[in-house]
């Protein structure tokens, strides 16, 4: 099986209850403080947890990102300034062992309101590669190196249970905005239902049922639609490959059809640029959203995954 980029040891602890959020463009930037703001203040671990606040609090929320645009979350360690932050705000929107600094940060406040994402669905335990297809051939060395999969928020049906947790989470914090959080968190996950419909329909015949990225962020979303990810590298999309490990990926696209491989917006290309050229494949961006910026096929969550639902269809020849 395939994805992780971080290992999480064990399964996430559940933090029951609630926060909340303004815009996201302002949550993603927003380096005012955190607390005192005549809102219900919510600190945010990194992009995909400050969009769902923003989409679940609509203007009754004031949300801060620990994460900024570009910075590679999985690297983050947090500042003075930011456990200030924290400490002022009323509620935490966390993914428990994903960024280990705010984790620590998180445990140690005295933020009356701690939910943590990874509580509110299931994560699974993930490898080089996911979703069983390529099996017979995957021999990668760090089979080993598994771990629970953080990347739940590319999986729109599991990110859409996130959703529904948090804005329970949000009612029981703040009741005299519940009617709101109740109907933005509805329309949230009517939406991502309808993004799931797409992956499933727009993914459901193509040449090839395999893709190849630098680091395994995708396994959750290749299971859900009958795919296979193979990562050229698990926990480090930076490093090297082996040549072992190279000369498997070779085998495994000349027999499964591959034709790209994928790398990220926020870490370099060079690993992908790499393999293509040795293996004569085409590279494309497969983004694994935990940051928008400049360099994003996309504004926001939707219109990003709806850039990576085109480049899988191409990349897998949909029909």
């Amino acid at each position: 099986m395939n994805v992780r980029r971080h290992l999480i040891p064990a399964v996430a602890t559940a933090a029951v209850t609630a926060l909340g959020l303004a815009t996201l463009s302002a949550c993603s930037t927003d380096s005012a403080a955190a607390g005192d703001t005549g809102k219900f203040d919510v600190v945010a671990s990194f992009y995909p947890m400050a969009f769902l606040a923003e989409r679940i609090g609509g203007s009754h929320v004031h949300v801060t990102s620990l994460t900024q645009p570009g910075q590679e979350p999985h690297d983050l360690e947090i500042s003075a300034k930011q456990t200030a932050q924290l400490q002022e705000s009323d509620a935490v929107l966390y993914l428990k062992n994903l960024q280990p600094s705010v984790d620590d940060a998180v445990a140690q406040s005295e933020v009356r309101t701690k939910i943590d994402a990874a509580s509110l669905t299931s994560l699974e335990k993930h490898g080089n590669e996911v979703g069983g297809h390529a099996a017979s051939h995957d021999h990668s060395e760090n089979e080993e190196l598994s771990g629970l999969d953080p990347h739940i928020w590319l999986d729109p049906v599991r990110y859409a249970e996130v959703a529904e947790g948090v804005g329970k989470a949000f009612e029981k914090a703040d009741p005299d905005h519940a009617a709101d959080y109740r109907k933005n968190t509805a329309a949230l996950v009517k939406k991502l239902d309808a993004l799931n419909t797409q992956f499933k329909d727009g993914l459901a015949h193509t040449r090839s049922k395999v893709f190849l990225t630098t680091h395994a962020a995708f396994g959750y979303l290749a299971e859900r639609y009958g795919l296979t990810e193979e990562a050229i590298n698990g926990l480090d999309p930076e490093s090297e490959p082996s040549g072992a490990r190279v000369k498997a990926l070779e085998e495994m696209a000349r027999a499964d059809g591959v034709t790209t491989v994928f790398y990220e917006t926020l870490v370099s290309d060079k690993t992908a640029k790499t393999i293509a050229s040795d293996t004569g494949l085409k590279t494309d961006v497969l983004d694994p959203i935990e940051g928008i910026t400049d360099k994003s096929r996309g504004k926001d969550y939707f219109s990003v995954q709806e850039a990576n639902l085109k480049a899988l269809q191409q990349a897998l020849g949909a029909s």
